[in-house]
């Protein structure tokens, strides 16, 4: 199995749209969009619907990972805390016979749906190239290697493999995540000072190979 793929919390917000609908809860991003397309036009799917793009892991018991319960006041039986409305999966309250329970596991339990990893933390990095003078300031997570950083990057330089990627005149590992290579995470720093983080941003320089054999 490869490595899993990080996202932003701004990657996930951009998937808020009913025919291309992404959540994320407990660490993970989810894809729901053939989820919408099956149950297109159910009221159940509301809920969900209305938190496309944002994280729902308050929907849910981190201990077990499975939706929040409460004991109901009149019947005393223990059921699904769903203060948004009921949704897709989520039995009735009452037993029903018009509800069918054979999609097998619920949404929330099928892996298949997920698509990767929320990041824990993300940060801004500088790219300056330093062949064309040209800056750019993107955000990535910080569990990310240099490598998917590089591919961050393409969408501003389709060559960007072609570079020698540097940091304080050090060669970076491209293996490695920002932190592996040394260049600090000073958030936390320049909030407490006050520093404008866009002009003390670190800076990654890149350094053209003369090579456009990659790209």
């Amino acid at each position: 199995m490869g490595r899993p793929k990080y996202f932003t919390p701004n990657e996930v917000s951009v998937h808020n749209t009913l025919e291309d609908l992404w959540v994320s809860f407990l660490g993970k991003v989810y894809d729901l969009t053939p989820l919408c397309e099956k149950y297109k036009g159910n009221i159940q799917l509301k809920p969900i619907i209305e938190a496309a793009g944002k994280d729902i892991s308050h929907w849910f018991n981190p201990k077990i990972k499975d939706i929040r319960t409460y004991t109901d006041p009149i019947t005393g039986c223990t059921v699904p805390y769903t203060p948004h409305g009921r949704f897709v999966h989520i039995p009735p309250p009452c037993p029903s016979t018009d509800w069918a329970n054979d999609f097998g596991r619920p949404w929330w339990k099928d892996e298949t749906y997920c698509v990767g990893i929320l990041s824990k933390k993300t940060r801004f990095v500088k790219i300056i190239n330093t062949l064309t003078s040209q800056e750019q300031v993107i955000e990535v997570c910080s569990e990310e290697t240099m490598e998917e950083l590089l591919h961050r990057y393409l969408t501003y330089n389709g060559h960007a493999a072609s570079y020698t990627w540097k940091y304080d005149g050090r060669n970076l590992g491209m293996d490695k995540t920002l932190a592996d290579n040394g260049i600090a995470d000073e958030d936390e720093d320049f909030y407490e000072l006050r520093m404008n983080d866009d002009t003390y941003l670190q800076a990654i320089h890149l350094y053209f190979n003369d090579d456009l054999t990659e790209a």
